[in-house]
């Protein structure tokens, strides 16, 4: 697996795959789908745009044999916070240790690069599964709940009613 960071003319497939991982009936494949309780798509090419152009973001970008097979959004919020998204490993080769070797990479480039202390993310809060995986890597829950984007089509449209983020936070080591 080769990191490398995303550019311009990859967010089309960086789309597709944010897309396939966690909307629909490929997303199935893997244990990250989102399919039972958002339909629609979770990203497009524009947000992913608009991200890569961004001075304070950037999709780091896992490969093999030039195929994108993971990647991870992560945007420098204020002097010491990196926000953590849209983390995707591609759902057949889920489960097979890439997600825990790209989320180190995150913390490190977040950490060594961007002079983070603190990781955030949001987890939408019936994910048990994925907050166990995140807890087990180190993330804590915070008290703090964000509202899910009802009615913001572009992240997908929620076919539950009860649906809000729940904020993590792992203080990164600098060196």
């Amino acid at each position: 697996m080769h990191l490398r960071k995303g550019s311009l003319h990859d967010a089309a497939r960086i789309a597709a795959l944010v897309n396939s991982a966690y909307r629909g009936d490929s997303s199935r494949h893997g244990w990250t789908t989102e399919a039972d309780f958002i339909d629609g798509q979770r990203t497009d090419t524009s947000e992913i745009e608009e991200i890569l152009s961004a001075d304070n973001q950037c999709i780091l970008l896992a490969e093999r044999n030039e195929e994108i097979i993971g990647c991870v959004h992560l945007e420098k919020r204020d002097a010491n916070v990196c926000y953590f998204g849209m983390f995707v490993v591609k759902p057949e080769l889920q489960a097979q240790g890439l997600g825990k070797r790209l989320i180190m990479e995150a913390e490190r480039f977040a950490s060594h690069r961007l002079a983070c202390t603190i990781m955030q993310m949001h987890v939408i809060s019936i994910r048990n599964e994925l907050i166990a995986w995140y807890e087990r890597r180190g993330y804590r829950r915070t008290d703090e709940r964000r509202p899910f984007p009802y009615g913001n089509e572009r992240f997908g449209i929620p076919l539950r009613d009860d649906l809000e983020f729940i904020v993590f936070v792992k203080e990164l080591k600098v060196n």
